[in-house]
């Protein structure tokens, strides 16, 4: 009764960390987290312009993905013109991103805001990120730049 019982436990702790780890493709239309619509997203451009005025918005911004962590997929982010990128990160790590997401356009929906990292936290994305350790080491100053809390992703293409 015991081997059972232990069988059964393995059985679901196998299955919670399987599930955590199966994240589908990213693939046009497919949809990570809450359900996202591509219509009236604003680009990152004007979210950039729409922030030089106001502290946040709340709404659809849509961009090419640039990087994404490489550990399991916890942040991503997406280019400027400016050659500088937009952090997206996800509410309550409620989902991941998959690893084929880079080079894709996306719309994300959520919370847009100015924000200043930290060197530490610098220091982390880029490690999780897989930078090499001159990447890394470079890192001095804390920044200020554009990010996103999304409560949802359309692979868009």
């Amino acid at each position: 009764m015991k081997a059972i019982a232990l069988f059964i436990i393995c059985l679901c702790f196998s299955a919670v960390t399987f599930a955590q780890t199966n994240i589908k493709p990213a693939d046009a239309g497919v949809t990570y987290g809450k359900t996202v619509t591509a219509d009236n997203a604003l680009t990152t451009a004007a979210l950039k312009t729409t922030l030089s005025t106001d502290t946040a918005y709340t709404g659809k911004i849509t961009g090419t993905v640039v990087e994404v962590c490489t550990k399991k997929g916890c942040f991503m982010k997406l280019a400027q013109d400016d050659g500088k990128t937009i952090m997206v990160q996800f509410t309550d790590y409620a989902y991941f991103m998959p690893q084929n997401i880079v080079g894709k356009t996306v719309v994300v929906e959520g919370l847009a805001r100015i924000k200043e990292t930290s060197v530490e936290r610098q220091i982390h994305y880029a490690k999780d990120a897989g930078k090499s350790q001159t990447e890394i080491a470079a890192i001095k100053d804390p920044k200020k730049d554009i990010s996103i809390m999304a409560d949802g992703v359309l692979v868009v293409k």
